[in-house]
């Protein structure tokens, strides 16, 4: 994801995480760039145990089904049954079973990696995909779920040579997803020229790519023309008013424009029209957190967290959702530390979260153990200010004269926000949402290959930020 601002969130007297406790504060916002890939990936309802074909070929001739190819076909229609019931235990069992009869089965193996990434498990994710494309380099679903992948990671030179090469496979020279998706990837490396140009080798062929349109507009507002984003947004929404991405990013457009009531309108209808998109959330969430608003703010990336739960910047600004409502409830504290956590099981190490779930824990006795480990581990980070440092020894040393007389710890006392949190122009969140890509859908049972679905991934993304 890219992020071009932060947005302040406020912080506690006395619990300022460090200096970026001061100067970060809430969510990016969530860009839903035309194609990337989704964050929303559902699994292919293929029973076929060969590798699906690349390119449209004339059909076999029938041959008689064996009993051990019609119990993968049960198989893989009870795992598709029971992923769309949400039961991904029990999808994943069916799916490895589908792949132990039948190892060659594309779609069985690409829906591993799907379940695997809605579980928020990047790296079972990632392998699962590999597998995919060993048996078929060609498979552009799974092209654009490792795409998106490598981008989430930042790996963009990886993702570029990922989709590069899809590029160079017999028939898939001018792949419109593979297009938007590179095109994607050169933006958030910095490559806008060849981004650009590669948007534009889209709508040469596709004049009606909304998706196109989309990855234009974002290359158009990385670079400061908001003006001609706005206009290249409102093409897409011509040629596609259903698409919630096209909104989403209209709203950050409008943000740095400094028209923060329509931008608020426009993820609001982002997520009307789709409710499942959380660069929609967490953009909403963002500027619930500017201004000050945590119960919104929290209603909004719990969502987020939902969609996404391997996000780790979803469960960052969450974290700073519940953390501004512990001087009312010290459960929201805990709940804020453990969120916190979760965060650190995504990034190991990560300072803002490291040090917020410090602070955080510290809000009640039940947390005092887990605050003074994460505090410690705070102060001893080379990015700790040494302000910070003596807060972080009052803090350990309070604890411990309150543990000694059995004192309960007195409410924190909340500070005003920074005005930068709720200025203008590029001082308010922006997570341009990345998450480009059509959506992997699942087509009727029995097709022979997975299909791309149009659909940006909130990705998004939120660029997803997640541009999703």
């Amino acid at each position: 994801m890219k992020k071009v601002t932060h947005m302040h969130s406020q912080a506690s007297a006395g619990s300022t995480f460090m200096a970026f406790r001061r100067t970060l504060a809430v969510a990016s916002l969530a860009f839903t760039a035309a194609c990337a890939t989704t964050s929303q990936v559902k699994p292919t309802s293929v029973a076929s145990a060969a590798p699906a074909p690349v390119e449209q070929a004339p059909a076999p001739a029938p041959v008689p089904e064996t009993k051990k190819e019609r119990d993968a076909r049960e198989i893989f229609a009870q795992a598709v049954a029971a992923f769309h019931a949400g039961d991904y235990v029990k999808a994943e069992e069916g799916f490895r079973e589908v792949v132990a009869k039948a190892p060659q089965s594309l779609n069985a193996q690409f829906n591993l990696g799907v379940i695997a990434e809605r579980q928020g498990r990047s790296a079972d994710a990632q392998a699962a995909y590999e597998k995919v494309r060993f048996l078929e380099p060609g498979h552009v679903p799974t092209l654009l779920n490792l795409g998106r992948i490598y981008r989430t990671q930042e790996k963009y030179e990886e993702a570029i040579s990922l989709y590069e090469a899809g590029l160079k496979v017999k028939g898939r020279e001018h792949e419109p997803s593979l297009l938007n998706n590179l095109t994607l990837a050169y933006r958030l490396a910095g490559k806008y020229e060849l981004a650009e140009a590669t948007a534009r080798r889209v709508l040469a062929r596709h004049p009606d790519d909304a998706e196109a349109y989309k990855n234009l507009a974002l290359v158009y507002y990385d670079q400061g023309k908001y003006r001609l984003a706005e206009l290249v947004l409102a093409n897409a929404r011509k040629l596609d008013e259903k698409d919630p991405g096209i909104y989403n990013n209209l709203g950050m457009v409008y943000l740095k424009l400094e028209d923060r009531a329509r931008a608020l309108t426009q993820f609001q209808k982002a997520v009307s029209l789709d409710e499942r998109f959380a660069s929609g959330y967490v953009n909403l969430g963002a500027m619930a957190l500017a201004w000050r608003d945590y119960a919104g703010a929290e209603r909004s990336f719990s969502k987020a967290v939902e969609l996404e739960p391997g996000s780790h910047e979803a469960w960052l600004y969450y974290a700073y959702a519940l953390d501004g409502q512990k001087g009312r409830d010290a459960k929201k504290g805990l709940a804020a530390g453990e969120a916190f956590e979760k965060v650190l099981s995504l990034r190991a190490e990560y300072p803002e979260a490291v040090c917020g779930a410090g602070w955080a824990y510290a809000v009640e006795r039940a947390g005092w153990d887990k605050a003074e480990g994460f505090l410690q581990r705070c102060k001893d980070l080379s990015s700790t200010s040494a302000q910070d440092k003596q807060m972080i020894d009052a803090k350990i040393q309070g604890i411990a004269a309150m543990r000694k007389s059995g004192q309960p710890e007195p409410a924190p006392e909340e500070k005003a926000p920074n005005p930068a949190a709720v200025g203008g122009s590029g001082s308010m969140l922006d997570k341009v949402s990345d998450d480009a890509a059509p959506q992997e859908g699942a087509p009727a049972e029995g097709a022979t290959a997975p299909a791309a679905e149009g659909g940006p991934a909130t990705e998004p993304p939120a660029e997803t930020p997640r541009a999703e």
